[in-house]
């Protein structure tokens, strides 16, 4: 079968400033909603001190802050809704379309999942120099987050299909 691939860029990636799609095999099957949560669930020390990092440097030039993820887990979205500093543009079965944008970059993220694989792609086009500044650190910063995230969410599920010994 021959199914429209579910996940969503704000451009086609040649005319992206930014791209990158990172994915993980997984046991079971499992929503896009579901991925976020457990990638988003505890963000830990470290990623809140980056983002901490981010606001602080961020604020200099007038950028709002994001705070991070609260780590608060939803049961369900709708279009509309907020996912920390996300706006939901789109949620489906099998993709969860996510976007932050201001005057410096647009971002949108898609978690998507199709035969237990989950793929986080990551779209940007930057607006102006400070844009394309910040996604200078951000954007190696972003592929070992996501490569972190990935790791968390198999070793979870790994975890909860063991059998009991």
């Amino acid at each position: 079968m021959d199914r429209a691939s579910p996940i969503r860029t704000l451009r086609p990636p040649a005319e992206l400033d930014y791209y990158d799609a990172r994915s993980a095999a997984l046991p079971v099957d499992i929503s896009p909603l579901e991925a976020w949560n457990l990638m988003t669930g505890e963000p830990g020390p470290l990623m809140r001190l980056a983002f901490r990092t981010r606001d602080a440097i961020s604020a200099l030039f007038g950028v709002r802050r994001i705070g991070g993820f609260s780590g608060r887990r939803r049961s369900e979205v709708t279009v509309g809704d907020r996912l920390d500093f996300f706006l939901v543009e789109a949620s489906t079965p099998d993709a969860l379309v996510l976007t932050a944008r201001d005057r410096h970059l647009d971002v949108m993220i898609c978690i998507s999942v199709a035969e237990r694989v989950v793929t986080v792609t990551a779209s940007v086009v930057t607006h102006n120099a400070f844009g394309r500044l910040y996604m200078l650190p951000v954007g190696p910063a972003h592929r070992l987050i996501v490569d972190h995230y990935l790791r968390r969410v198999k070793r979870q599920l790994d975890a909860r299909t063991m059998p009991a010994g």
